[in-house]
């Protein structure tokens, strides 16, 4: 049985559980005054019957798919000859690649040995088998829980508690996993940036003004410096980032007032998704954007003003990426304005205020917890950009609070560190996972500055 067939099977033997239990809850509960006599709904019979059809079988697939390879491997060399079976280790492994080669249809040399090809024949035959039996077992183990869960099936068999408390345990395992993910994240980030730092000194990188991470292959090669001063890639970063914020900002916040307390209903249906479309565009195409259009306009600009501008500019990618945050901002704002309760408002006007008085003296403040997360989360974002920055401010690190030239960014430096065939051994490399590592810290204390935020304000409108 193929692993599609396998799956096909299990798919069917779950749909027909759920109808089976569905079905057995109603029979029990005929006689009895109909589905009013039973503890839960119908529903929660038939998807416990299903849950209990699919999980057992798939804790088995998953049990023999890891193990499978391994213990047949392990009943084919018990079956070589003694002189192959009793090879060194090393060479015994050489072995064992040749059959897993021939098993898989790859050539590994003109002449094969007779006893490696007997190995790998019986290697094939002993998959097959298992296979067969892994359908076996997986089908018998999904029919004896159906038959199992509808012999339990009573009126006062309480299917909805046995349900919710699986649904928990999978929402504790998710939770669990993205707990976990990011703490495996961080440490081997963190693991590779200390090895960076056993090479470049910990206070040189932070406070270092030059940034030039072409390491020198001989001592007269030029151009190649070995500087890792990140300040320069901190300052471009956070210069692109405030350049987006002042655009972002004002307009998203503006936009988000006009749709919550000004607009009608039929212009707020037509906005949203529109809104919606402009904020799923790929970063790329807004690169495009940035380095076609907006770059020669601002540089355009510029020549007739009389002012020095760079064709990639950080003035460029942060409009740009402003632009791209509008929506975000916009939809965020627009969420937590109408959250504020419209006793509030009626309140306010009651008392004489204007509709503009009431906007900024009571509808701002008491959403202004939900405004600054938000913003805050679109100054993560940001800092996160990289492909407009790529193509519209270029990846020369220069320390210059002049938005008309050139600068880079974390993320920038980090995808041209790593792009190509990398040593991960060398300083040049592991500069990649410093970055990362700061950019990490820069996110986290924004985060935490948003939660303060939020709370400190909270308890005043809560």
């Amino acid at each position: 049985m193929t692993l599609i067939h396998l799956f096909l099977t299990l798919g069917g033997l779950t749909v027909a559980g759920f109808f089976i239990g569905r079905s057995k809850a109603f029979s029990v509960c005929a006689a009895q005054g109909g589905p009013s006599a039973l503890h839960s709904r119908p529903f929660y019979y038939g998807t416990l019957t299903s849950i209990w059809c699919a999980v057992p079988a798939l804790i088995v697939f998953l049990f023999w798919h890891f193990f499978q390879s391994t213990i047949i491997m392990e009943m084919v060399i018990v079956d070589l000859p003694d002189p192959i079976r009793f090879l060194p280790d090393a060479r015994l492994n050489l072995i064992v690649n040749d059959i897993k080669n021939i098993v898989a249809g790859n050539i590994v040399s003109v002449q094969v040995n007779p006893a490696i090809q007997g190995a790998a024949t019986h290697y094939r035959s002993l998959e097959m088998t298992a296979q067969a039996a892994l359908g076996v077992i997986i089908t018998t183990i999904s029919m004896a829980a159906i038959v199992g869960v509808c012999l339990k099936i009573t009126p006062n068999f309480r299917a909805r508690n046995h349900v919710e408390k699986v649904v928990e345990v999978l929402l504790i395992a998710c939770a669990v996993l993205a707990v976990f993910t990011t703490i495996g994240i961080v440490l081997s980030v963190l693991y590779e940036s200390i090895r960076f730092f056993k090479i470049v000194p910990i206070h040189k990188f932070l406070f270092g003004l030059e940034w030039s991470p072409q390491m020198a292959v001989h001592a007269e090669q030029i151009g190649s410096s070995g500087t890792f001063g990140v300040v320069p890639i901190i300052f471009g970063t956070m210069l692109i980032a405030g350049i987006a914020m002042c655009v972002a900002v004002p307009l998203g916040l503006m936009a988000a007032i006009y749709l919550s307390e000004y607009a009608n209903g039929k212009f707020r249906r037509i906005a949203k998704p529109l809104l919606g479309i402009m904020g799923s565009i790929p970063t790329v195409v807004y690169g495009f954007f940035a380095a076609l259009i907006v770059a020669p306009a601002i540089k355009d600009a510029g020549d007739i003003l009389g002012i020095s501008v760079s064709s990639a500019s950080a003035l460029a990618a942060g409009v740009v990426t402003g632009i791209m945050l509008i929506p975000f901002v916009v939809s965020l704002s627009d969420d937590v304005i109408n959250a504020v309760p419209q006793s509030l408002r009626d309140g306010a006007l009651s008392l004489g205020s204007t509709r503009s008085e009431t906007i900024i003296n009571v509808v701002l403040p008491a959403a202004l917890p939900g405004i600054v997360g938000g913003v805050l989360l679109a100054v993560s974002r940001a800092i996160g950009e990289t492909m407009i920055v790529v193509m519209a401010a270029g990846l020369s690190a220069h320390l210059t609070a002049n938005p008309f030239e050139a600068v880079t960014t974390v993320t920038v430096q980090i995808v041209s560190l790593l792009v190509g065939e990398q040593e991960f051994d060398s300083a040049k490399t592991l500069a990649a996972f410093a970055l990362g590592f700061v950019l990490f810290v820069v996110t986290l204390i924004l985060n935490v500055v948003a939660l303060t935020v939020v709370r400190k304000y909270r308890a005043h409108y809560e």
